[in-house]
């Protein structure tokens, strides 16, 4: 990143912010500076008010005490509108599109002030000039729905450009990104940055922060702990130390490769969309033997989820086989294919991993209630409840005020440590893992590679389904890559290269790599 000049009024000052939600103090007295031409890079736990210091910032929450000032004048931000206003916007992780509309409908959609027959020529012009402006390469006329989750990104940057943000907020920017395209929208941030534009980003990975930002901030339990330029951080390992105030392992100990019986074998799988149309799951076939961890790789949306929803019971499939543990499972309940030992950490934690207003040691035991460790005679048994939930809270450091706090309060991650409690512990020689680490911070992400590895070394079949291609160097043995739906390789993990998987990912076969 080229330097910036610190000697003007700051874009963004946030000064004393304190904000309390039930039996948590999210900020605690947190300033921030943000600069014209600045990358800030906003790191912290899981928990430790990221998101909430921002989600201030853009209007959606209202602090308890404290001042914003924006480009030098008291701002009383009340709502998304009257910061967009002052030219702050933000790219939340999940994208807020309409996919059946068009990328020019999508960018105007809301506007207060365009009339009720909009001049839509002239709208796409516009798009057209900002799009080669910045290399944002979308065209106007194309359905979200047809666009890579790459292109959708630059849909809602494009969205904010059109509306007049000079301030961006970025949450996990490139999270659903290949290596190609996180490369890409560094290129679009630089030519932002040269018109003066700013931005800040929250992000677990550390490569991108040395890359990307100017600046870093450092969040813990609320509390800003340090802030310092990016230049003046010499290795990785210290930033993550920064995080969580200890030494973060970048390498993983792991048993030798020694599979055992194959557990979960898929053959020709097929699931079509309702209605019909391109299918979904597209002749897939693989097997995987206890003992290993078999990676898929692959940007959101190529099949990686319907996938796992198939093995699951989650997903009706039109044609295949899929075998647990010997057992035909195909298009079997999600209870008979659970009382097989399977285990699954969905990718849609809030939907679908816990019950919002459910206690956490509720959502804990959901797996076992039925069991002889928690109930007798048909009885649940709060007082083994109580003991079981304090175990794994520990176990896996879930950060909550105590046990009987409703989940829908924790930060995402500590959610996320929530369903990961859970589904390791009472998984029984299968486990799904989807996006097991999206959202975690570094020290989070470190236990849960960690605890795959220890399943995998206890003899089960892990399915870990990641768009982290270093977690799945890291921790897999064999490495499947998914596009629109289909398999196009599966690689032993020690041969893999990071560009090959990104070139598969975006739909390159081999042969031609």
């Amino acid at each position: 990143m080229s330097e910036i000049t610190t000697d003007e009024t700051p874009v963004v000052r946030m000064v004393n912010i304190t904000k309390h939600f039930p039996g948590v103090l999210a900020n605690d007295q947190v300033d921030l500076t943000l600069h014209r031409g600045e990358v800030l890079a906003l790191l912290g736990e899981n928990g430790a008010g990221k998101s909430t210091l921002m989600n201030m910032l853009v209007g959606l929450y209202q602090a308890d005490s404290g001042e914003i000032y924006v480009k030098g004048e008291l701002a009383d931000i009340n709502s998304p509108q009257d910061s967009m206003a002052l030219g702050i916007g933000m790219i939340h992780q999940e994208f807020m599109l309409v996919g059946n509309m068009s990328v020019a409908e999508n960018i105007v959609l809301g506007m207060k002030d365009l009339p009720f027959v909009p001049p839509m020529a002239e709208i796409r012009e516009k798009i057209t000039e900002l799009s080669k402006r910045y290399g944002l390469q979308v065209y106007p006329d194309k359905i979200i729905q047809d666009l890579s989750v790459g292109e959708q990104q630059r849909v809602e940057i494009l969205k904010l450009l059109y509306r007049g943000a000079d301030i961006l907020i970025l949450d996990e920017p490139t999270a659903v990104l290949t290596p190609g395209e996180a490369r890409d929208l560094n290129e679009i941030l630089k030519k932002m940055l040269a018109e003066g534009k700013s931005a800040i980003f929250i992000t677990h990975k550390m490569d991108e922060v040395m890359e990307f930002s100017h600046t870093v901030q450092v969040l813990r339990r609320g509390k800003s702990v340090s802030v310092c330029p990016t230049k003046s951080i010499k290795r990785v390992q210290d930033l993550a130390n920064m995080m969580v105030g200890r030494d973060v392992l970048f390498s993983l100990e792991r048993g030798p490769y020694n599979p055992g019986e194959v557990k979960v074998e898929v053959k020709d799988l097929l699931a079509l969309p309702v209605g019909g149309g391109k299918p979904v799951l597209d002749n897939i076939s693989f097997s995987i033997r206890g003992g290993e961890i078999f990676g898929i790789a692959g940007v959101a949306g190529n099949g990686q989820q319907q996938l796992t929803e198939a093995i699951t019971g989650l997903l009706k499939v039109n044609g295949g086989t899929i075998y647990l543990n010997g057992k035909d499972m195909t298009n079997k309940t999600p209870l008979q294919i659970i009382k097989t030992g399977v285990s699954h950490i969905p990718a849609d934690r809030g939907r679908m991993g816990v019950v919002g207003d459910m206690s956490v040691g509720d959502n804990l035991s959901m797996k076992k209630y039925r069991t002889v460790e928690l109930s007798a005679h048909n009885i649940i048994k709060r007082g083994l409840v109580r003991k079981f939930a304090d175990r794994l809270i520990e176990l896996f450091t879930i950060k909550t005020p105590n046990q009987d706090t409703s989940v829908k309060f924790l930060s995402g991650g500590n959610i996320q440590k929530t369903i990961l409690a859970r589904e390791i512990d009472s998984c029984g020689g299968i486990l799904v893992a989807v996006y097991p680490s999206r959202g975690l911070d570094v020290g989070a992400t470190e236990a849960v590679r960690q605890n795959l590895i220890k399943q995998r070394d206890k003899g089960c079949a892990v399915l870990l389904v990641s768009e982290e291609l270093e977690e799945l160097l890291m921790v897999a043995d064999k490495i499947a890559v998914m596009f629109e739906g289909r398999i196009m390789d599966i690689i032993d993990a020690k041969d893999a290269k990071t560009e090959e998987l990104g070139m598969l990912m975006a739909g390159v076969e081999r042969r031609d790599i």
